[in-house]
């Protein structure tokens, strides 16, 4: 009967939006890197890790106030243990657990063990429990004892992302850092243990095996503090020997970790771009790099909300020396473009790669995050357009055809050419433009006699519709818009801007 209604509680939660709605807003405020206001709570966070330490620093040797005291042994105290049971509770969905262990029951026929599901969901969250960041997270909420306080600076692991990416560094060369320090381990002792027995008896400032150890330590550091020094020849010879291995390793473990933040250091700068163009509301995704690329962006640095992905790393070198955004990534691999903002930005992925199956790939990838993404493709021939548009791509451009259809536009009919050449790369003071029409829109329902193009001195040339795919050129007077269509005009920019602010912007 108990294990009727934890099911019937765990399908409850399951189809509850506030429940989720709620967890899902807490998740975004302590774990998603995103969301915008969690920025702002980990700066809180710090404020009160920063003043807890101060407290207890001026502590020591100054009378505190009582203010002061009930601050830190409370408020802070308090605010941390709701952060904790918080971390707890997003840490998985114990839901989900009993709803999967429960159809897997009635999959099989079998009995609902429950004991074992209980096994299952404390398991998962006894996971988080003993993990280095929970622990420490515990560890601060315990305000009895005032030695753990200063534990809290090890909380700002959690907010600051350049200690986080420090240790992530490290652990990326853990082997061979924890090698050099089973050696360093070796070499203290040993060096500690013959120096015992060397001078142990001789060295008034050895009394103990701690004392030898302790030499041993600060030799091979090669800090040399002067307490403990040896009185006998062997003694200065195992501290020559104990302080050249000493460099030796210290040597070592400096090559390493420099090695690891070299190998990532470009891993880093890319994190920060990404992350920085996720600010966007809408940004343009290049893949590929070659003479179209740059010639685009130097007609348009599309107001610096692009990025251009690029396998090699010598190419990106040098699209970044040429003062483009470039990171060095594999854009057909599907958790390379996973990486962007792509549920909350507008993103416009340009696929102008030479290679027409890494396209597709990319193609491919691009729809599966999103159908909302729009993608423009190359394609290196016509055979290749049909391919293209399976793999979902709205736009094809073929580069070679393009430029034949110009070029034969330029012979044959060079005046329609200058005017196209003029309008295309805003040389000339009308420009064609296209406006989509928005479900919100005051253009949807209107129709093409309603809008007096002639009067706001615009020339309407035809409506692309989304729906149905067809071209409208020169639509009659009775057309009337529809969501999605695409209206392509003609006109001046103050003409255009005006139209758009009447009907879309809404302010006049």
């Amino acid at each position: 009967m108990f294990s009727k209604y934890i099911v019937k509680l765990a399908f409850g939660l399951y189809n509850s939006n506030r429940y989720n709605n709620t967890k899902k807003f807490f998740y975004d405020i302590l774990e998603n890197p995103n969301y915008n206001y969690k920025k702002i709570v980990d700066i809180f966070l710090i404020i009160l890790i920063f003043s807890s330490i101060i407290e207890l620093i001026y502590s020591i040797k100054n009378s505190v106030p009582m203010w002061m005291h009930i601050f830190d042994y409370y408020i802070v105290t308090i605010i941390f243990g709701v952060e904790y049971i918080l971390r707890l509770w997003i840490h998985g969905d114990m839901h989900k657990i009993i709803i999967k262990e429960y159809e897997t029951s009635q999959f099989l026929k079998s009995k609902f063990n429950f004991y074992t599901t209980l096994l299952k969901v404390l398991n998962e969250k006894w996971n988080y429990v003993i993990s280095p960041a929970a622990i420490i997270d515990l560890v601060a909420i315990m305000p009895t004892y005032r030695e753990f306080r200063i534990l809290r600076i090890f909380k700002l692991l959690r907010y600051t992302k350049s200690i986080g990416q420090f240790i992530n560094v490290l652990k990326t060369k853990r082997f061979e850092l924890m090698t050099l320090f089973l050696l360093l381990i070796f070499l203290i002792g040993t060096a500690g243990v013959a120096m015992y027995a060397t001078e142990g008896n001789i060295n008034k400032n050895i009394n103990s095996l701690f004392d030898a150890v302790y030499w041993a330590l600060i030799t091979t550091s090669t800090v040399g503090y002067g307490d403990i020094a040896p009185v006998t020849t062997i003694g200065r010879v195992i501290s020559m020997i104990t302080i050249i291995n000493g460099l030796v390793l210290i040597a070592f473990a400096t090559s390493v970790i420099v090695s690891a933040f070299l190998e990532k250091l470009n891993e880093i700068k890319d994190n920060r771009t990404i992350e920085t163009i996720n600010k966007e509301g809408r940004f343009v995704i290049i893949c590929g790099y070659g003479q179209m690329v740059k010639m685009l962006l130097e007609q348009n640095n599309f107001d610096n909300k692009y990025v251009i992905l690029e396998k090699d790393p010598d190419i990106t070198h040098q699209i970044t020396k040429e003062g483009f955004h470039a990171i060095t990534d594999d854009a057909s691999r599907h958790d390379v473009l996973a990486k962007f903002n792509i549920q909350y930005a507008d993103i416009s992925v340009l696929c102008l790669g030479n290679n027409d199956v890494e396209n597709i790939y990319i193609t491919l990838n691009a729809k599966s995050l999103s159908k909302e993404i729009k993608v423009i493709a190359r394609a290196s021939d016509q055979s290749m357009k049909k391919k293209f548009t399976l793999a979902g791509a709205d736009h094809i451009i073929i580069p070679n055809q393009t430029a034949n259809i110009m070029l034969l536009t330029s012979i044959n009919q060079p005046a329609v050419y200058n005017v196209l050449h003029a309008m295309l790369t805003g040389k000339n003071a009308a420009y064609l433009d296209e406006i989509k029409v928005l479900a919100y829109d005051k253009l949807v329902g209107k129709s093409i006699q309603e809008l007096e193009f002639k009067t706001k001195k615009l020339l309407l040339i035809g409506i692309q519709r989304q729906n149905h795919g067809d071209f409208i050129f020169n639509p009659p007077a009775s057309t009337i818009l529809l969501p999605n269509d695409i209206l392509l005009i003609m006109g001046l920019k103050i003409s255009v801007e005006h139209f758009v602010n009447t009907f879309q912007r809404g302010l006049v």
